[in-house]
Parts: structure tokens; sequence; C-alpha cells
């Protein structure tokens, strides 16, 4: 009998994407953020007025972060005042598609609990 072994190499987990699904989660304001920019509010001074308790450090390190990411666009205009708004790239809607299973995962999760 001819017996042939097939080798099967150790799958490793993707790093850069489960990074930045930790990081994203592991900030408490990129969802709000997200949500902000689906409802229209792309200008950091109007989301920070939308949200209480947001403040503009804060924000500004979690916008920062999802541009690195490439999640987010900044998008400068050459104006005065100065004004600078935040887009989706095409990255990012396929990671806010991924976020949206995540919850969809869950809330199967906890109805069967």
């Amino acid at each position: 009998m001819n017996t042939k072994e097939k080798k099967v190499s150790r799958k490793i987990a993707p790093s850069q994407s489960a990074k930045m699904v930790e990081t994203i989660y592991g900030c408490k304001w990129s969802l709000t953020v997200y949500q902000l920019l689906n409802d229209g509010v792309n200008r950091p001074g109007e989301m920070v007025r939308c949200v209480d308790g947001l403040t503009t450090k804060v924000l500004n390190q979690c916008l920062k972060r999802n541009v690195e990411f490439g999640i987010l666009k900044k998008v400068s205009f050459n104006e005065l005042p100065p004004r600078v708004e935040y887009q989706v790239t095409e990255l990012g809607e396929q990671f806010l598609a991924i976020l949206m299973q995540l919850d969809t995962l869950q809330k199967h999760i906890d109805a069967l609990n």
C-alpha cells in the first residue's frame, strides 16, 4: 500500500490585523469615533462637542492611531482658520465590516447564555 504523508505547517495568527483589532477595542473611543463618522461628523471639534467625556487630547490620540493603521485618512484644508476632517479609507471599510461581524458574533453568544 502506497501512503503519502502530507506535511502541514503550523498556522500562525495574522499579527498586523490582530494588533489592529486589539488596539482599536482597547481604545474606548474608537468605536464611538466610527459611529460619529458614519453619522457625518468628521471634524474633531464637532466630535468633542457631540460626546460627553471625550477630550481633545484623547480624541487626537485615537485619531492618530487610526490614521497610522490606515483605517482613517486625515484631510487638511489650506484655509484660515485651519480645517481638518477625517474619512474612512478603503481598508477602514473592510476593517469596520469585520468589527460588525464581531458585534454580530457577540450578540449570538449573548443569546446562547
